[in-house]
């Protein structure tokens, strides 16, 4: 079943000449993981801002196309019906946290509070998504006591609490160290087993080339590819998009080890097999 459909999506801010989005065309089915990829100034938090409904809703200016979500056409919606078929995690989990509440549990419920539901299904529903990000022990914390990665898996936490059937997340982890950002994604990696369909706009490769089952590419506001990660990261024209391959294609690539589809390896595991053959002379 598809999730995600967009169907020629252009867009352009006010005020500005040129169009932030031209052209964008893709599909997701449900459970599906989308990685977005370019360089900064390509389009991804447009894109994740266009899935949810800020665009064209929230930040208007000119657009076109179709894009519909969980069975509804982002332009004819409103942000409010959106938000419960899309949840939209932020950069910073800052701007996502409301500061309003004492305690994780509380600030995870806070959306559920918003929609008016009966205390013990809030309790049941913020108690599951905390289990499920691994923060369940930190529910009677202060949210600023929390580490920059707990935070975030807190945002992403009151999103699941919403239960959405898309998951949005605008490069969760780029104000996160090293050991915050392995937090997250195995975070996400959790919430890939359990049916949500799942878009993250992201600069790590590496954690893309693993998690995803697509990738689309940016890059000026225009779709440039959308394919497995094999067959993007084995391309010959990254530099020209302005992408870098994973480390473990670059080394096949330079070994000249491929798949037996032609494609290079994109994970540790399947270099390590290809290096393994090379090894026993195949």
């Amino acid at each position: 079943m598809k999730k995600i459909m967009v169907e020629n999506l252009k867009y352009r801010y006010p005020m500005t000449d040129t169009l932030a989005l031209d052209g964008i065309s893709f599909e997701a089915e449900e459970g599906m993981k989308v990685g977005v990829i370019g360089r900064n100034s390509s389009g991804k938090s447009t894109l994740c801002q266009a899935l949810d409904g800020l665009v064209p809703h929230f930040y208007k200016g000119a657009y076109g196309g179709r894009v519909i979500v969980g069975g509804m056409e982002v332009k004819t919606s409103s942000v409010s019906d959106l938000s419960l078929k899309v949840g939209l995690v932020f950069q910073n989990p800052f701007t996502q946290v409301t500061g309003s509440k004492l305690t994780v549990y509380e600030e995870v419920a806070f959306g559920l509070e918003n929609m008016g539901l009966p205390r013990d299904e809030m309790i049941s529903r913020a108690g599951f998504a905390l289990k499920l990000l691994g923060i369940y022990r930190f529910r009677d914390q202060h949210p600023f006591d929390l580490s920059g990665g707990q935070m975030q898996r807190m945002a992403i936490a009151g999103v699941i609490a919403m239960r959405p059937e898309i998951i949005v997340l605008d490069e969760p982890t780029s104000q996160l160290d090293p050991q915050g950002s392995q937090e997250v994604f195995e975070a996400i990696d959790n919430l890939s087993g359990q049916g949500f369909t799942i878009v993250l706009a992201e600069h790590k490769i590496e954690k893309i080339a693993r998690f995803c089952d697509r990738i689309l590419v940016l890059k000026d506001g225009k779709q440039a590819a959308y394919d497995t990660p094999a067959n993007i990261f084995s391309r010959g024209d990254l530099s020209e998009l302005g992408v870098n391959a994973p480390v473990y294609t670059n080394i096949c690539r330079a070994l000249d080890k491929r798949a037996p589809d032609g494609t290079y390896p994109v994970t540790l595991e399947g270099a390590a097999a290809r290096l393994k053959g090379l090894r026993e002379g195949a």
